[in-house]
């Protein structure tokens, strides 16, 4: 998959996937996950979305808003060549992921995605194309 992962922004979305999906608490931050329900019953869904949210137990607003951009940059890195396709993932910040080191954010959420058995590994055509520049 080269395209980015679409976001999630309504509410219902979000309760949709708490209620109904699998998660997976880190230091840095909580991943839940949920197969996307599909819109026609025989067509199937290969896309990835994911929603971020920060409470206001982890700060003030400009913390949170870090906080955010920090999730938004990590699953940028990880989600697009990892993620299961067909899933919808919501990111929840905790109150270490203001300070918690890039790397090992990032390290969180690979780490969330395998123990919920999200993972994919690039696959050669996912190499080749990103080589190429496609």
């Amino acid at each position: 998959m080269t395209e980015a992962p679409q976001r999630l922004k309504r509410r219902h979305q979000f309760l949709r996937i708490a209620r109904g999906g699998k998660k997976c608490a880190m230091p840095g931050l909580v991943l839940q996950a949920q197969k996307q329900p599909p819109l026609d019953p025989g067509a199937a869904v290969d896309n990835i979305r994911v929603g971020f949210t920060v409470s206001r137990k982890v700060g003030n607003s400009v913390v949170r808003n870090r906080a955010r951009r920090r999730l938004r940059a990590a699953a940028d890195v990880v989600l697009k060549d990892h993620a299961a396709n067909g899933h919808d993932y919501v990111i929840i910040g905790r109150a270490a992921t203001p300070s918690r080191k890039f790397d090992a954010l990032v390290g969180d959420l690979e780490d969330a995605l395998q123990k919920l058995g999200k993972w994919r590994s690039p696959t050669n055509e996912d190499k080749q194309a990103e080589r190429e520049g496609i």
